[in-house]
């Protein structure tokens, strides 16, 4: 079984090999880049469905916003911000 969460494009880098189509996608506010080369209708503002790093499907609104709104009331999405590292003092 494999967990997909859901995020929503916010910018496509350009780029002239579909393959390679990348983008920045908004999980709740927490940014990640994400390959899109699966999903080639997706275009800013969509939400999309991504599973280690690559988008594997464009969904609705409404269940991405229920979704992430289930992950963070389990507090999952903090799995995706990176480990806070208190400053070293001397």
């Amino acid at each position: 079984m494999c967990l997909g969460i859901p995020g929503k494009i916010i910018a496509i880098t350009p780029s002239e090999d579909a393959i390679f189509r990348k983008g920045k996608v908004s999980f709740g506010g927490i940014l990640k880049e994400v390959n899109l080369s699966m999903v080639p209708e997706a275009k800013i503002n969509d939400y999309v469905l991504v599973h280690v790093g690559l988008a594997i499907s464009v969904i609705n609104e409404e269940e991405a916003t229920k979704t992430l709104l289930y992950l963070q009331q389990m507090k999952e999405l903090d799995a995706l911000e990176p480990p806070k590292i208190p400053p070293v003092t001397p």
